[in-house]
């Protein structure tokens, strides 16, 4: 019998078409991420009803918008680091079945620090879901549409910010009590996480982590044949097997350190400026037009995920791998600087409704069609198999960190630096993420062995990439 080795089954993977297996693996991870984005962003919105329903002051409130965020960093890391250890799959379905207990309990909840109890626990299953749900669809892809593939799963984050305030805005127009309301939607968020469970759980293992962290090359051939249609393009030969690193070798390594420098370090700085805006949009629209109804300011809001960030996500998952994922991260973060700095610079842009939706829309946009995106993709691309969700994990949970402290310093800092101030600070934030940036390789167009290798090559620290 002839021996089958690992890296003809990375060669096979990373040169195949894109076939019906990887589309079933980004729909099984989308609607999970799809999941997460809605219990994540829909806190803005029932928060403002639970406010006026609870009569919740400004530190409950910016507790209960901000809880979940500090569960979602804990579990991020847990269920990355335990996804390398025991297998993707297995983590795979469980961080589901936590989101529904989570969403439901939320629901049902009788009291403020119950509520808070279940966010918790609904925040530390959305953590865990960040860095397997892009690891699984990462190491299933071709080398060539790598990009594609995990951002049509972050792509998914584009309906669950605009089913939140459809459904807001359709419960409220029936009438329905704000009790009513905000327990819906906070209710719902079970629904497309159980319509997923199911289908996670009959997901295989990945084949590179069959093959390269626990020996089973057999199993792993096997499924690679019946689920790779080979292209007829060449690639280049795939690189050996790797070895497996240990989470003490891999955090006292400088080469994976500068890498998590980069890949948690830019996330921390996005989520800050992007949770901190986008959960506290209804505040700011309060500022923009304090006279308007919160049905007014839920539609407003609608309006800018739809015209503004939409299209974003859209460009950025048909364009991602052609500009390159590091390349639209640098646009991505530039441009936000841009528009926050404009916003604060100009007086007037805070206090006139058209002219700062603009202004704020364009930041939005090159948001979604940037480092929202990208911080995201990369961390699933950059790190060795045996250690790929921990890095993605702990990328993330670094990310959710930062989004944290933006959701919960946002009314503080409003109230001391007033809404430009905000902003200018925004500004400079996303500046330091364009800065830091600038330490990650590119990864778009080449196998995630050829990365894991160049970066650990010769013991040469990472090289940092310079565009043409």
């Amino acid at each position: 019998m002839t021996e089958i080795k690992s890296e003809d089954l990375v060669t096979a993977l990373d040169e195949a078409s894109i076939s019906r297996f990887h589309l079933r693996a980004v729909v099984a991870s989308g609607v999970g991420f799809f999941t997460d984005a809605y219990d994540l962003f829909v806190i803005g919105i029932a928060s403002s009803l639970i406010t006026k329903d609870w009569n919740l002051g400004s530190d409950r409130l910016a507790i209960l918008n901000s809880v979940m965020l500090a569960a979602a960093c804990v579990g991020a890391f847990v269920f990355g680091r335990y996804a390398d250890k025991v297998g993707r799959k297995r983590v795979y379905w469980l961080v589901a079945a936590i989101m529904i207990a989570g969403a439901l309990g939320s629901a049902f909840s009788q009291s403020f620090w119950m509520l808070i109890a279940f966010r918790c626990l609904l925040g530390f299953g959305v953590g865990g879901d960040y860095p397997v749900s892009a690891v699984m669809v990462s190491e299933y892809a071709n080398r060539k549409d790598r990009g594609k593939l995990v951002g049509m799963v972050f792509g998914t984050q584009a309906l669950g910010l605009i089913i939140g305030p459809l459904i807001a805005l359709a419960l409220l127009g029936s009438g329905a009590s704000d009790d009513i309301v905000w327990r819906v939607l906070l209710g719902l968020g079970a629904l497309p996480a159980a319509a997923v469970v199911y289908v996670r759980s009959r997901m295989p293992e990945s084949p590179r982590y069959q093959a390269q962290v626990q020996g089973r090359t057999d199993t792993a051939a096997a499924l690679v044949s019946g689920v790779t249609v080979t292209s007829n393009t060449s690639g280049p030969p795939a690189a050996a097997p790797q070895q497996k690193t240990g989470l003490r070798a891999f955090l006292t390594d400088r080469r994976w350190l500068i890498m998590l420098a980069g890949t948690a370090g830019c996330w921390f700085l996005l989520d800050y400026a992007y949770y901190g805006n986008t959960i506290s949009t209804p505040q700011i629209l309060t500022l923009i037009a304090p006279h308007a109804s919160t049905m007014t300011k839920i539609a407003l809001q609608l309006a800018i995920f739809v015209v503004a960030a939409v299209p974003g996500y859209i460009l950025a998952i048909a364009r991602l791998d052609r500009i390159g994922h590091r390349r639209l991260q640098l646009i991505g973060f530039a441009m936000m600087a841009l528009c926050f700095l404009l916003i604060a610079a100009v007086p007037g842009m805070t206090t006139t409704v058209a002219p700062f939706l603009i202004v704020y829309g364009v930041s939005y946009f090159f948001t979604e069609f940037g480092p929202n995106m990208t911080t995201f993709v990369l961390p699933s691309e950059l790190y060795p198999v045996s250690m790929r969700a921990t890095g993605h994990g702990i990328s993330a949970s670094i990310g959710k960190l930062g989004a944290f402290i933006g959701v919960f310093l946002f009314p503080v800092l409003q109230s001391s630096l007033g809404l430009r101030g905000t902003l200018l600070l925004t500004g400079g934030i996303s500046a330091a993420g364009l800065a830091l940036t600038l330490v990650l390789p590119e990864p778009a167009g080449r196998s995630l062995e050829d990365i894991v290798a160049s970066t650990e090559s010769a013991g040469q620290p990472i090289r940092v990439a310079v565009e043409a």
